[in-house]
């Protein structure tokens, strides 16, 4: 008979015990369980609710299950339903009348709630040390390069020269912000919702700071209803996921188009490729296209939560039993996602002339050519009119800016002069911008001390969770 079976005059059909089971996913909170029982009867005996002997047996108990599960020694049983009922019926085998009086003062629902809200702490630390691993590797090849020039893209056509340093800090940006969403998500589930029971709170006289202070949770939740029915910590989780998810990707697409021929940027190592079983001369991006397509199935994670919990009335219902499924699937592949790139970025080999060579295409001193005449006075629309002139001239005789004559420049406009050679250079074109954020290498070593500054920070966040 389940421990909830008092009420009940049959024992549950196979099929819906089976059907109705979270053991199999929920075992995976065994640490958390534990580790929330223990906090429990330890408040118990210091509030009198039960003794100390009782508590001191349920302690031992608890820790000698906790040291079976590590060893692969316990055996779980579909009929416990649940971690909660399977820990805590073995430990009544164990121990006797004692392991009963674990449950006084607390429901189901606040101790799964306490068990995920510790899960989800776990995930977020877990992904925030990977996070802050692929930030440093994206900073190493930064540094690596600090002078490659690469074409600069707006709708995959070629824009204007960056340095490929820039171009890899725009990623360490947008994985920094990553790193702030985990932490969002990470203090949302930080707060104790133990001692709420079922719904509306208890009669007995709980501590519930002191097991906070036990959990290591920064505070309590302020309502009972609230507490046992919020999932919103695992929807920022999920939601944080989402979007790693989809920063990853849009690197992935890039190094899968710097990878080909037409492109030839990068040559990924062996260890990050894969070859075909027809095609000897084949070497495939698999796994930058793994990661790309893993962002669907995450996705898919955080909209399944949010299906879920639409319309719940307050306060626990059966459906929020699958909220933890997504979330650790969710976790999961964005930490090995995170590892991968991050060991694929690591070992790429990055051809410099390749990308040299390519930005000297497609006309991409234009801005700076207009400019130019704007800096002597002419309207930018103008401006703008004029180097669009040369650039068609460019496209019709088969050349670049750089190859027209003085000539051909004067015959548009009588403001070119000698020195307009300096702005068809590409290092010249890249160097000049140097407002704050920009391209030029000044601006980027500037980046760079802030780039210094914020891993700092995110490794002492890290470390104080």
């Amino acid at each position: 008979m389940a421990l909830w079976g008092g009420r009940f005059e049959e024992g549950v059909d196979d099929f819906t015990q089976r059907f109705g089971a979270s053991l199999p996913m929920d075992k995976q909170m065994y640490a958390e369980d534990i580790a929330g029982s223990r906090a429990h009867a330890k408040m118990l005996a210091h509030q009198g609710v039960i003794s100390a002997d009782d508590a001191a047996q349920i302690d031992a108990g608890l820790a000698g299950i906790l040291a079976d599960i590590e060893a692969g020694s316990f055996a779980f049983d579909i009929n416990d339903e649940d971690i909660h009922m399977a820990v805590e019926g073995e430990l009544t085998r164990r121990i006797g009348e004692a392991g009963k009086r674990l449950h006084t003062g607390r429901s189901r629902n606040d101790q799964v709630i306490t068990d995920t809200r510790l899960m989800a702490k776990r995930l977020c630390a877990t992904l925030m040390e990977g996070n802050i691993a692929l930030r440093k590797v994206l900073v190493q090849v930064a540094e690596s390069h600090p002078g490659t020039i690469m074409p600069g893209y707006t709708h995959m056509q070629h824009a204007q020269p960056v340095l490929f340093a820039h171009h890899m800090l725009a990623y360490y940006w947008m994985f920094q912000r990553d790193f702030a969403r985990l932490a969002f998500a990470c203090d949302q589930a930080d707060e104790n919702p133990l001692g709420n029971a079922a719904l509306a709170g208890t009669t007995y006289p709980l501590d519930r700071r002191m097991t906070a202070q036990e959990l290591g949770f920064g505070g309590v939740t302020a309502n009972s209803l609230d507490a046992t029915s919020n999932r919103d910590f695992l929807l920022d989780l999920n939601y944080a996921c989402s979007v790693g998810m989809m920063h990853l990707s849009r690197l992935c697409e890039e190094i899968i188009l710097w990878s080909t021929s037409e492109f030839g940027f990068i040559t990924l190592s062996d260890g990050y490729s894969t070859g075909s079983s027809i095609m000897p001369q084949k070497k495939n991006p698999d796994f930058a296209e793994l990661i790309r397509g893993k962002s669907g199935r995450v996705y898919g994670d955080l909209m399944a939560l949010l299906t879920t919990m639409k319309g719940l009335p307050l306060a626990y219902n059966k459906d929020m039993q699958e909220d933890k499924e997504g979330v650790i699937d969710a976790a999961g592949t964005l930490a090995d996602s995170m590892r991968c790139a991050a060991g694929m970025i690591a070992t790429m080999t990055v051809h410099e002339d390749a990308m040299l060579a390519s930005a000297r295409k497609g006309f991409m001193a234009a801005t700076d050519v207009a400019d130019y005449l704007a800096k002597k006075g002419m309207p930018f629309r103008e401006a703008h009119a004029v180097v669009g002139h040369l650039v068609l001239l460019c496209e019709k005789r088969g050349i670049q800016l750089e190859d027209l004559s003085l000539a051909d420049l004067r015959a548009e406009s009588d403001l070119f002069e000698e020195d307009v050679v300096g702005q068809l250079d590409l290092r010249n074109i890249v160097d000049a911008r140097t407002t704050e954020g920009g391209t030029a290498s000044a601006a980027v070593a500037e980046q760079l001390e802030r780039v210094r500054e914020t891993l700092a920070a995110d490794e002492a966040v890290l470390a104080s969770r």
